[in-house]
């Protein structure tokens, strides 16, 4: 979830002071991470043409609480979900509601965020239903690529915006390879994670490389790239949340957390029981 917090936080243009973490304190996050991780997998099962997002909210909630935490979105700053869920031109921050049906061909972003003993998840992924063309499947796969490039940047001795740039240049690169017209939407990026959801520092999704602060051993950054089909200028809609596409192209969404530690990045947000990123 990327809030109106959020773009406060990137305004403030201050050398950021990031929370570094203790290995068990990382094995926390884990913990919560790993919640998200399933939740998202259960939803990734549900969703399919006649649902509503107000069903897939639900579900996120019980399996959230099932598992002994507490839905990190619902509350914060108002917003009335445990889940964004963003249909199509809908970026980031879609609100779940019994009217929103999912379609055969829909794409779907949701974010999710749980919290576990003071310990904050969170992650995105994006979900084809039914039969979805096969530009928006390329779309999500793109997004997730860029996301992947930016957790293979994250390594303890590097610079945050060498994240940055990873992200930047794998959709450079898909947009050679595909040739399409990718929108990297740049207002919204990642942002550190620890025992709060949005903290210092934040991360951009496009830059030059070598700026920012130097990534230590501890640290826990969301990465989390966001595309579209075409324009990245984006619009919020007047319930205050909802970011969607300012010419109504198609937008994917995609977010690991992920730890910083001396062996290399650790994706908390996995099913996998890999510790390492590959």
């Amino acid at each position: 979830m990327i809030s109106r917090f959020l773009r406060l936080l990137r305004a403030r243009r201050r050398g950021p002071s990031v929370e570094i973490k203790t290995p068990d304190e990382l094995e926390a996050m884990r913990a919560a991470g790993l919640i998200v991780a399933r939740t998202l997998s259960a939803v990734q099962g549900t969703a399919r043409p006649g649902v509503n997002t107000a069903e897939l909210d639900e579900l996120a909630e019980q399996s959230i609480r099932d598992a002994g935490a507490v839905p990190a979105f619902k509350g914060y700053h108002g917003f009335p979900g445990s889940i964004c869920a963003s249909v199509n031109e809908q970026v980031v921050h879609g609100i779940p509601d019994t009217d929103a049906v999912l379609r055969d061909g829909d794409l779907l972003s949701v974010d999710c965020g749980a919290v576990l003993d003071g310990w904050y998840g969170d992650a995105a992924v994006t979900i084809a239903v039914g039969e979805t063309p096969d530009a928006d499947r390329t779309l999500s796969e793109r997004t997730r690529q860029a996301m992947l490039a930016g957790v293979e940047a994250a390594r303890a001795g590097s610079r945050l915006t060498d994240i940055s740039h990873a992200v930047q240049r794998s959709v450079e690169q898909a947009r050679t390879a595909d040739a399409a017209a990718y929108g990297l939407v740049t207002e919204y990026g990642g942002h550190g994670i620890g025992r709060a959801m949005h903290m210092d520092p934040f991360l951009p999704n496009a830059g030059r490389p070598g700026k920012g602060p130097r990534l230590e051993p501890g640290m826990a950054l969301a990465i989390e790239p966001m595309l579209t089909g075409a324009s990245a200028d984006t619009v919020e809609l007047d319930d205050g949340w909802t970011v969607v596409t300012s010419d109504n192209s198609r937008a994917a969404h995609w977010e690991h957390t992920v730890a910083i530690t001396a062996d290399g990045p650790w994706v908390l947000t996995t099913l996998e029981d890999a510790r390492l990123a590959r």
